[in-house]
């Protein structure tokens, strides 16, 4: 079983144990999704260029963590709701970004969003 589908079959034990899928559905969860998107955005909105590249305070790498943490599992629960197989999209998304910008001509090169 890889990690993601583990960690599906926890969020979903989780939420059946609490009877919680009554509350889970796809407009639910994406609205908390976008919520936890957030509360990243907020960690890091000022933070100046230099300090925003890397996660040097020990303070602020937890609480991204922990925020992250919480984006990731939401993901995890919607695609499941969903019924689909994140961790297949992913690799399938992953192979179409890389035919679509090869590493000759796109190294260190922005993509075009046209």
């Amino acid at each position: 079983m890889s990690d993601l589908a583990d960690l599906t079959a926890r969020m979903r034990a989780f939420t059946d144990e609490r009877d919680w899928g009554q509350f889970h559905d796809l407009k639910s969860l994406t609205l908390a999704l976008t919520g936890e998107v957030g509360e990243v955005a907020e960690l890091v909105q000022w933070l100046p260029d230099s300090a925003a590249r890397t996660v040097s305070d020990e303070r602020l790498r937890e609480r991204l963590g922990e925020e992250l943490a919480d984006v990731l599992l939401y993901l995890v629960r919607l695609a499941d709701v969903a019924g689909i197989d994140l961790a297949d999209e992913a690799a399938k998304k992953l192979e179409r970004n890389e035919s679509r910008f090869p590493a000759d001509g796109h190294r260190g090169v922005a993509p075009d969003r046209h």
